[in-house]
């Protein structure tokens, strides 16, 4: 039987629910066209893999392998991205997850600056992520370039700034830093709580679940 292809998921919200911070017309060409674009190459690249095992000829194997990664990394990371967000986002954590913050940012407003650093000075196109590291037992904030180099291996991503031109050029122009300023003002914390608290339990965390 086949594996199952990729799926684009459906936004969480209305395009136009993240207003003023991220307009609608921005999160319909994130959404549809650059996720989606995504999604198609991730499933793509699957169906040639399938077709090089067929052929037994793998001169194109290491190719497609980098294809694969960036591919299902960034429909990955778009996923998360998406719940990451809310209309009735911003604020700050509690609980547990403002617990985790303390002890190793000093609180949220390192965090939020480390974080918002992060996306600002990422080389290129990339990503700045809060993922767990299951071997410390902490939190970490890691640049990811493009989707998927110069980060920590069995981490487990929790909260997910897009810091490609694509994320916000349309309504932010070259001020990057407006936009990753603008991105706590609806910050999903319960995703994000839900997220630490299933990595830190050593459970699956599905990237839409």
């Amino acid at each position: 039987m086949a594996a199952e292809s990729y799926t684009l998921p459906d936004l969480p919200y209305d395009p136009g629910a993240l207003k003023p911070h991220i307009n609608g017309h921005l999160m319909e060409l994130h959404h549809d066209k650059h996720h989606a674009a995504y999604v198609k190459g991730a499933n793509t690249t699957l169906e040639k893999l399938a077709d090089l095992r067929g052929s037994a000829d793998f001169s194109t194997l290491a190719q497609l392998e980098r294809n694969l990664a960036f591919n299902v990394s960034g429909h990955v990371l778009h996923s998360i991205f998406w719940t990451n967000l809310s209309p009735d986002g911003g604020g700050e954590p509690t609980g547990p997850l403002a617990d985790e913050l303390e002890r190793s940012f000093g609180g949220f407003d390192g965090f939020r600056r480390h974080m918002t650093e992060a996306a600002s000075t990422v080389q290129g196109s990339g990503w700045a992520l809060a993922a767990w590291e299951p071997v410390a037992g902490r939190l970490l904030v890691q640049q990811v370039h493009d989707h998927q180099g110069n980060h920590g291996q069995g981490m487990v991503p929790l909260l997910a700034i897009d810091a490609w031109e694509h994320a916000y050029y349309v309504q932010y122009l070259n001020e990057k830093v407006e936009f990753f300023n603008a991105i706590w003002n609806v910050v999903n914390w319960p995703d994000v709580q839900r997220r630490f608290e299933q990595a830190r339990a050593g459970e699956l965390v599905g990237a839409t679940s």
